[in-house]
C-alpha cells in the first residue's frame, strides 16, 4: 500500500473529523460549566479550555507532526478534563515495530517502517465524586502495509449507579448496531478484558466498548463506524453528568474518589496502549500523560 493521493485525502479527512469532534465536545463541556449555578464550586468562574500546541520529538530539522492539547482545570463541574487531538508521522522505532509484527500484513515493517496516525483522546476527572470520570478515544493508523481504526469509551464512577451504566452502554450499543449487530457484544467484551487492573484483579470502571485493528477492507465503512462512536460520546456521557452534578457528597465520598483515581493512574501507566505508543514514538509527554488525574491517593 503506497501513500497515494487517495490515501493522502483519506488521512486529511480523518484528521479534520477528529478536530471537529474536539470542537463539539469542548463547546458542550464549557456550556455545562456555564449552567452550573448550584453546588460547592458554583461561585467560582466557569471553566474554560486552554489550548497548547504539542510536537513529536524528531531529528533536528525534520517534521514529525504533533497535536493540540485542550485542557480545562478547576472548573465548576470538571476538576480536570483534556481533549487532545494529534496527527503524527515518521518511522516506527524498534520497539514499536516489534509490537506491529503480530498484525497481519506487517511482514515488511522492518524494511519500510513509515507510519501515520491521527486521533482524539479525552479523559475527564470531575469535581463531584458523584459524577463519573470518563474516557473516550478514536484514531486511525496507517502504514505502507496496512491501515486500521481503533477506539472506544468507558465510564468510571466512584460507585456504580446501575441506571447510569445502562444509559452509557445503550448509547454505545446504538452506535455499534447501526453498523454490525456483532460489534457491541464483541467490543463490550473487549473493553471488559482491556480495562482490567490486573495486579488488583478489578475493573477500572463499568466498561463500555473498546476496539483496535479494525480493518474490514472497506475504509469508508470503518471510518463511518469510528465517527459514530465519537458522536455517541456526548449522548452517552452528558445526561449522566447533568443528573449527578447537583447531588450532595461527603468528605468520605471525596476520599474514595481519590483512591479510585489512584487505580486509574495505575492502569494508564502500566497497561494503556495509547500511553505506551505515545511515549515510544516520542510524542510530547505532557500530552501523553494528560489522562492522569490532578489529585489522587493510595491507601
Amino acid at each position: 500500500m503506497n501513500d497515494s493521493p487517495e490515501w493522502t485525502a483519506r488521512k486529511s479527512e480523518a484528521s479534520l473529523w477528529f478536530q471537529g469532534l474536539r470542537d463539539r465536545i469542548c463547546t458542550a463541556f464549557e456550556a455545562i460549566e456555564d449552567s452550573q449555578t448550584t453546588g460547592p464550586f458554583a461561585d467560582q468562574p466557569a471553566g474554560r479550555f486552554e489550548q497548547k500546541v504539542t510536537s513529536r520529538a524528531a531529528e533536528p530539522g525534520s517534521d514529525a507532526g504533533g497535536g493540540v492539547m485542550s485542557v480545562m482545570r478547576g472548573g465548576r463541574v470538571f476538576e480536570k478534563v483534556g481533549v487532545n487531538i494529534s496527527t503524527v508521522y515518521g518511522t516506527l522505532g524498534e520497539a514499536a515495530r516489534r509490537s506491529m509484527k503480530s498484525r497481519k500484513d506487517m511482514d515488511g515493517i522492518d524494511e519500510d517502517p513509515r507510519f501515520w496516525a491521527s486521533g482524539i483522546s479525552l479523559v475527564a476527572h470531575m469535581q463531584s465524586p458523584k459524577t463519573p470520570a470518563v474516557h473516550m478515544n478514536t484514531r486511525m493508523f496507517w502504514t505502507p502495509h496496512g491501515w486500521w481504526f481503533g477506539g472506544g469509551a468507558d465510564l468510571n464512577p466512584m460507585t456504580e449507579v446501575p441506571e447510569d451504566t445502562a444509559h452509557f452502554h445503550a448509547a454505545l450499543k446504538a452506535a455499534c448496531d447501526r453498523h454490525d449487530p456483532d460489534y457491541y457484544p464483541r467490543f463490550k467484551a473487549w473493553a471488559d478484558d482491556y480495562f482490567m487492573i490486573r495486579h488488583w484483579n478489578e475493573a477500572r470502571g463499568v466498561g463500555g466498548i473498546f476496539y483496535d485493528d479494525l480493518c474490514t477492507g472497506d475504509w469508508e465503512a470503518d471510518f463511518a463506524f469510528t465517527r459514530d462512536v465519537g458522536s455517541a460520546f456526548l449522548d452517552a456521557f452528558l445526561p449522566i453528568t447533568e443528573t449527578r452534578r447537583t447531588e450532595t457528597w461527603t468528605d468520605a465520598d471525596r476520599d474514595w474518589q481519590l483512591v479510585r483515581r489512584g487505580r486509574y493512574a495505575e492502569f494508564n501507566l502500566v497497561y494503556d496502549r495509547g500511553t505506551k505508543f505515545g511515549l515510544e514514538t516520542g510524542h510530547n509527554p505532557e500530552a501523553v500523560l494528560m489522562s492522569l488525574p490532578p489529585i489522587a491517593k493510595w491507601p
